[in-house]
């Protein structure tokens, strides 16, 4: 959200390449003060030896970190494009045979990568990190600068980590054309959702869903490879942002009925059909959920104290074609007790507004997306509830773009649960 009221206050330079005079800074202004003695103790090690500009003034690394500097305000580092302009002022001097400015350039330029990465690694705003795995990773200057040291193609590297993930640089890079054709309007829906997908997975493979359009995406080795619609929660029932791991699938799984589903959906059909409901639908009732939990016989239960709240009872449903969890599902350590599962209503995913869930997430393809986590082998079982390990564990990012960003060309999406407004509040009350 900081990263956002930065952004507001620096959109004019985000403005078409020759729209805005720089101020010109030092080096030494420049230089934020935990990345200045990295960035001289780096040097040092280097005995003095160029990074950026080892190929000359005029480096394709150089010149691709001067790009990504000039859009940085969407990134959230908004003294990018002013970095950028110093750093093409020193070059340019430095290719007239001014060595002093050479070095001023290299050092300026290591900082600004600093300074960039460490926003980059600036964790979402709104989001939740349940399992260790997933949490973010924040390096040090020196570990930012030894990275870039050690990649076989320093251009390619920045590229690389300045893409973030799919999703955002997809987004990033339509709104950046936008700014330049707009010449610096863009919609505040843009900084919102950048400001929410600026997550930095360190793993090769792994899913985002964004309940925002309901869709799912898996990506593997920086590239989106498949994706489906899913259904997510309603306005009342919200699906989080949450990141978390899935370590297994559950074949032929129950589904574990909620307190308020028992009470207003379970009982009250209980009431008004008669105890056949339950038996039709697979249904059994419980004591509790725990393992000294007793199955109880539902003509004894007192129904209309369920109904009423006043009686709680547990309810499951076992496997088969109408149990709401389908034949898959996907879970992963959170609090909300959210997870991914099949669902035999397919005819859901025809509907263009999918928000329609208690706020876990209804899968497309279900069995597609287990092939892709399984290396191609999806289980199989006849037994309810198998727990089968995945080859390796999955990371997973539930996130809510309202703008997106497709072939250069930005569009956007119902705020369904208001979450562009909320942050645009905080956003205004920080300035």
């Amino acid at each position: 959200m900081l990263a956002g009221a930065a952004f507001a206050a620096s959109m004019a330079l985000c403005a078409p390449a020759g729209a805005v005079n720089y101020p010109e800074i030092s080096p030494a202004q420049a230089y934020a003060p935990a990345a200045n003695q990295a960035v001289s103790a780096f040097y040092t090690t280097r005995h003095g030896a160029p990074l950026w500009l080892r190929a000359g003034a005029d480096s394709s690394a150089a010149r691709e970190l001067i790009g990504v500097l000039q859009r940085a305000p969407l990134d959230g580092l908004a003294s990018g494009p002013a970095l950028a302009a110093q750093a093409q002022m020193l070059m340019a001097r430095a290719q007239s045979g001014d060595a002093a400015a050479q070095a001023q350039a290299e050092q300026l330029l290591s900082t600004a990568w600093v300074m960039y990465v460490q926003a980059l690694q600036t964790p979402p705003a709104g989001m939740a990190y349940a399992d260790q795995w997933v949490a973010p990773r924040r390096f040090t200057p020196a570990q930012i600068l030894s990275s870039a040291a050690a990649a076989p193609s320093l251009a390619g590297y920045v590229r690389d980590v300045s893409n973030v993930n799919p999703l955002y640089a997809n987004l990033r890079d339509a709104a950046w054309d936008n700014l330049q054709s707009t010449g610096g309007q863009l919609d505040p829906r843009v900084q919102a959702s950048l400001d929410r997908a600026r997550e930095m997975p360190f793993q090769k493979r792994y899913i985002m869903v964004d309940a925002a359009s309901a869709r799912l995406y898996m990506i593997d080795d920086g590239q989106i490879v498949d994706s489906m619609k899913v259904v997510v929660g309603k306005p009342s029932a919200q699906t989080p942002m949450l990141a978390s791991t899935i370590y297994y699938a559950t074949l032929n799984p129950y589904w574990h009925v909620t307190d308020e589903l028992v009470r207003d959906l379970i009982a009250k059909n209980v009431l008004e059909q008669g105890l056949g409901y339950l038996k039709s639908h697979g249904y059994q009732v419980f004591s509790g959920m725990g393992d000294d939990a007793v199955q109880l016989d539902p003509a004894k239960v007192d129904w209309h104290a369920v109904a009423a709240g006043a009686q709680k009872v547990e309810v499951r449903q076992l496997p088969g074609p109408a149990n709401s969890m389908g034949e898959l599902k996907f879970g992963f350590p959170n609090q909300q007790d959210i997870y991914l599962h099949d669902t035999p209503k397919k005819e859901l995913f025809s509907q263009d507004d999918r928000d329609i869930s208690h706020g876990c997430i209804r899968l497309e393809d279900a069995k597609r997306l287990a092939s892709w986590m399984m290396n191609g082998n999806v289980p199989k079982g006849d037994q309810p509830e198998q727990h089968v390990s995945l080859p390796t564990p999955v990371p997973i990012y539930l996130t809510y773009l309202t703008a997106q960003g497709h072939d250069g060309r930005l569009s956007y999406v119902d705020d369904i649960y208001g979450r562009d407004q909320q942050q645009g509040a905080v956003v205004a009350a920080l300035r």
